[in-house]
């Protein structure tokens, strides 16, 4: 797992917050993003507590540097069908309005440049549940990435209840 986190310790300067960079990761065979502006940290996977009443989607939470934080599986909020986590699984840490959230992914792949030339607006009519959350279609060489907005992926009730925890 280390040599998969050890391709993100990049030395100071070397990622900007150029709003065109974004982290790719795996889902279910498919490449997904988070614009890198809102990635913390990648985490391996590591102990889940469960939480009652959460939604289903949200696995429950983890203890960060002494800082609780809500894990979200993105396979289950995709309405994809749960697997076992393996040694490549992370956790991306995202700030989403001053909230620490953890989004559990199959793997993570890179940091990449996206131009605004090779985004396309996302997919208007579809029977996929999960392009709710798609902000953008990214095109780099022949792979097609869907850019998530990760606000989009939270209710207001998770954020409300997430907030709560942040403010504990």
């Amino acid at each position: 797992m280390s040599s998969i986190l050890d391709r993100f310790e990049e030395k100071e300067g070397d990622i900007s917050l150029d709003p065109e960079k974004y982290l790719t990761f795996l889902v279910d065979n498919q490449y997904y993003a988070f614009p890198i502006k809102d990635v913390r940290e990648i985490i391996e996977i590591q102990h889940i507590t469960q939480i009652p009443e959460f939604p289903s989607y949200a696995k429950g939470i983890i203890d960060l540097r002494n800082n609780v934080v809500p894990v979200i599986d993105v396979r289950l909020r995709f309405y994809k069908p749960e697997i076992d986590y393996t040694e490549r699984t992370c956790i991306i840490v995202l700030d989403i309005k001053n909230i620490q959230v953890g989004f559990i992914v199959d793997t993570v792949d890179e940091v990449i440049d996206i131009s605004k030339d090779n985004i396309s607006s996302a997919p208007a009519i579809t029977t996929d549940r999960s392009t709710r959350f798609i902000e953008g279609i990214g095109r780099v060489n022949s792979k097609i990435i869907m850019i998530l907005n990760a606000l989009k992926m939270l209710n207001e009730e998770d954020l409300e209840a997430f907030e709560f925890m942040n403010n504990k």
